[in-house]
């Protein structure tokens, strides 16, 4: 016989910005996060993380992601897997939904070639 337990799980904003930003650093394309236009993130002020803005409402993210890719890339591709990947992160590992994922490319890395 199986015990249902009653309970509730909260997920900080905190983890929702670490999940999102370690999800898009780990596209290939993608160089570092920018930092977020305005500087400070309307819902989570203090949970804000540097390129990363995440607004929630009735269990659904509203994500914004401000990149800085490396040269030479395919910015659509790689904008396209950095959505499908930070989507799939938020509802598999926090079990919320995703309405969007909005693309911010801030600039392009062209590393120590330019300096």
């Amino acid at each position: 016989m199986t015990e249902t337990i009653q309970g509730k799980t909260t997920v900080a904003p905190e983890v929702l910005t670490t999940i999102a930003s370690l999800s898009a650093l780990r596209v290939a394309g993608v160089s570092r996060l920018a930092p977020v236009p305005g500087g400070v993130n309307r819902l989570f002020k203090k949970g804000a993380s540097e390129g990363v803005r995440i607004e929630t409402e009735d269990n659904v993210a509203f994500i914004d992601l401000h990149l800085i890719l490396k040269q030479d890339v395919n910015i659509r591709e790689v904008s396209r897997n950095v959505q499908r990947d930070v989507a799939r992160a938020i509802q598999e590992m926090v079990g919320m939904e995703v309405d969007r994922v909005i693309i911010h490319i801030e600039d392009i890395d062209y590393g120590e070639s330019e300096a």
